[in-house]
């Protein structure tokens, strides 16, 4: 190789000498040792799959072992405290969901031999086609020179503390950390966290805020300030140096507690008990208004000299201007909040047959005000309406909006309108009322006497169902477009699906806000609901706080929630006349099979376990000819009669009006048996009516003589005989073709 050619691919090769100018080339670097060389690591987040790749030299900035690390975020933990990590995260959070393409951030980690040290990490963000985020890649870099470095300074005078770090970086410290602060909890947050009192290079502080003529203490920290009680709110016009400087709006800087004590006496007790050196208060002042006073505790500080001063000035600058923003959002967020509450109903009906709870759930960002609601109506025949609700956004304006609309449909529910017509009207309204917001909505209109429940959704999530032996599912409820819209595009249309609630069965509706997360499909939301429901407590109430602790803690939402729960009252029976009840849906592949178990069990704890092969074997040939045969699923009883002799009564109810009739079918017949097995197994059957459909029951006691009775058999099963009709090869067969 020549030593041109060598020149022009500017490397050093040792098999073939040095450079054409005598002096040998440096060996290639790739970008991994280029970055090792700047003390920077790299990241590799894989946010689908949780796993989190971390080169050799990240591991050195995070002072790990590679045993120690196991490619999840959580490993970090060893060196990166939960305040440090949580703020990263909600950094992260924020730039995912505004749709920004990288963050980054400073964070302190404690390395293995305890020194604290600062780092930096920048990350971009890689989104799939729909704009979702699934993966971070970056890098991570000790950032310690970054917040240390200064310019050479004059050597401190006596009494001075020596400056830990350069004036634009205290200074850029403290704006970052308040950047993200919105809330005077978020403000105060910062300087009671990790490295608060450290990044005013004090040993201790206190903050207060000025509430009209008085001065109330929002935060202490510091090592000069454990052990010192709570301050209680103060006048301004005490004799205290820190109200003496909220009212002049003077600062005030004392190293020498001799010079403290003669000019505020008052001050005495706290300066014996807290042991410090300096001090010195601070107005907080926004707008020529002091809105608050911050007092820095000094150990060792014997004088302040010019730029100590302009230091503090500067911060309490930035924190006035923070605690400002803070407290025009919190009052900002009181009203908004004030409105979503009046706008909620304020009580809650009482019914007999139900047990009915609701919570409301603000948004973790912004306001924390939106537009869901929920609504529990009172109609006539023992009729209930319940409602949920989504206002699209999360502003006053949204609250607002729900509030005419509640309102609104709450009234169509009122005059008994089914619920296709409460939906279509509703849109109606919104779509005419001076705002381009939709809604979804969610409506059923429940009989508490027979359980049978008529729900329709608009663009809305349908209502998940608790049944008595536990499980849960989604019905397969039918649905329109969401309110305001579906006016707008001329399709009012809102079908309507039927459903029975059994007694003790639970119906919870919710708005999206409790299911669905960003970058997170919706159906992980809804199993994580069911599976919470399903382990949940029977009571309603009960149960609304299960929900809220553990599915609120656990999304975090950035929505807010409306949640609705209404739990039928068990029917159980008495001591010597038990009863239970089930429903088995139509589209519930395994319901017969937990029917059965559900008689079983049932008659083992009455001590009739003789009778279960017959009941069982009659249920199910009952319930089957029910799903086959009819629109709807079936409502299963099964109860005991004491007297006079007792018995077991079995009932399906189904939604079908046509009878049954007894037939006989030929050899080579397939079907037509269903009532002659029927009539050989139970001592009586028969057929009643029930509401918009029928009820085939048949009862079944001890064997002749066990009781001292016979059961007349079949006189029940001839009436039946003669007033059924339709036809088919069970008792509720209506196929006539069958």
């Amino acid at each position: 190789m020549t030593a041109r050619k060598r020149l022009a691919r500017g490397r050093y090769d040792p098999r073939v000498g040095p450079s054409a100018s005598g002096r040998p080339v440096s060996p290639a670097i790739g970008p991994e040792e280029r970055l090792a060389m700047n003390g920077m690591g790299s990241f590799d987040w894989d946010l689908d799959q949780g796993v989190f790749d971390l080169d050799e030299a990240g591991l050195r900035v995070f002072d790990l072992r590679p045993e120690e690390f196991n490619r999840s975020p959580d490993a970090l933990v060893l060196r990166v405290t939960h305040e440090e990590g949580d703020r990263i995260d909600r950094e992260l959070r924020r730039a995912m969901q505004s749709g920004r393409r990288s963050y980054g951030g400073y964070f302190q980690i404690t390395r293995r031999d305890g020194v604290k040290q600062w780092t930096h990490t920048q990350g971009t963000i890689l989104r799939d086609e729909h704009g979702y985020a699934h993966r971070v890649v970056g890098i991570v870099r000790d950032a310690t020179d970054d917040l240390t470095q200064a310019p050479p300074a004059a050597a401190p005078a006596e009494g001075e503390v020596p400056p830990r770090h350069s004036f634009s970086s205290i200074v850029g410290r403290i704006t970052e950390a308040l950047s993200h602060a919105v809330t005077i909890d978020d403000v105060t947050a910062v300087l009671t966290g990790v490295g608060g009192v450290e990044r005013f290079r004090a040993d201790g502080l206190t903050l207060s805020l000025v509430e009209g003529s008085n001065m109330r203490f929002v935060a202490t920290a510091g090592e000069l300030m454990r052990g010192v009680p709570s301050f209680k709110p103060v006048r301004l016009i005490e004799s205290l140096p820190l109200a003496d400087t909220v009212l002049t709006q003077q600062p005030q800087f004392f190293a020498d507690n001799d010079e403290l004590e003669a000019r505020f006496p008052l001050a005495r007790p706290f300066v014996e008990k807290i042991g410090m050196d300096a001090c010195a208060f601070l107005p907080l002042i926004a707008q020529s208004h002091s809105i608050g006073g911050l007092a820095l505790f000094y150990r060792g500080r014997t004088r302040f000299s010019r730029e100590d001063r302009e230091l503090c000035a500067a911060l309490a600058g930035i924190l006035a201007q923070s605690l400002q923003r803070a407290i025009l959002f919190d009052q900002e967020r009181e009203f908004a909040t004030g409105l979503q509450a009046t706008m909620l109903p304020r009580h809650v009906p009482r019914f007999d047959g139900a047990e009915i709870a609701v919570r409301y759930h603000a948004a973790s960002s912004g306001r924390e005000v939106g537009g869901d609601w929920y609504d529990v109506v009172a109609l006539p025949q023992n009729r209930v309406g319940l409602v949920v609700g989504d206002v699209q956004g999360h502003d006053t304006h949204a609250a607002a909006v729900m509030g005419q609309l509640r309102i609104a449909l709450r009234a169509y529910a009122a005059e008994g309108h089914p619920p296709s017509t409460v939906l279509a009207r509703a849109s109606r309204f919104l779509a005419e009322l001076d705002t381009e917001r939709f809604a979804t909505c969610g409506y059923a209109q429940l009989d508490l006497t027979t359980g049978t429940l008529w729900t329709a959704r608009a663009g809305h999530l349908g209502p998940l169902i608790r049944h008595t032996d536990g499980r849960t599912g989604w019905p397969n409820v039918r649905g329109g477009l969401p309110l305001g819209l579906a006016t707008s595009f001329d399709l009012q249309e809102f079908p309507e699906t039927r459903l029975d609630l059994v007694p003790g069965e639970t119906l919870v509706f919710c708005t999206d806000g409790l299911v669905e997360e960003r970058d997170a499909d919706i159906t992980i939301g809804m199993e994580a609901l069911a599976e919470a429901v399903h382990h949940g407590p029977q009571r309603a109430e009960e149960l609304a706080d299960h929900l809220a602790d553990n599915l609120w803690q656990r999304w975090g939402s950035n929505d807010d929630v409306a949640l609705l729960i209404l739990r039928r009252s068990p029917d159980p029976g008495t001591t010597r006349a038990p009863r239970i009840h089930q429903y088995v849906h139509q589209a519930d592949p395994e319901g017969l099979a937990d029917a059965r178990l559900a008689l079983r069990q049932a008659l083992t704890a009455w001590e009739l376990d003789d009778l279960s092969d017959d009941i069982e074997l009659a249920a199910g040939e009952l319930l089957v000819n029910v799903l086959l045969h009819t629109e709807g699923g079936a409502v299963l009883t099964l109860e005991v009669l004491p007297e006079p002799v007792r018995r077991v009564r079995l009932s399906v109810q189904d939604r079908s009006s046509v009878w049954p009739r007894r037939r006989t079918p030929g050899e080579a017949a397939t079907s037509g048996r269903g009532l002659l097995m029927i009539d050989a197994l139970a001592d009586n059957w028969g057929v009643e009516p029930r509401g918009d459909g029928k009820a085939v029951w048949c009862e079944f006691g001890p064997e002749d003589g066990e009781d001292g009775e016979d059961s007349e058999d079949g006189e029940d099963g001839e009436r039946a005989e003669g007033e059924g009709g339709g036809g088919g090869g069970g008792v509720t067969d209506t196929d006539p073709t069958a």
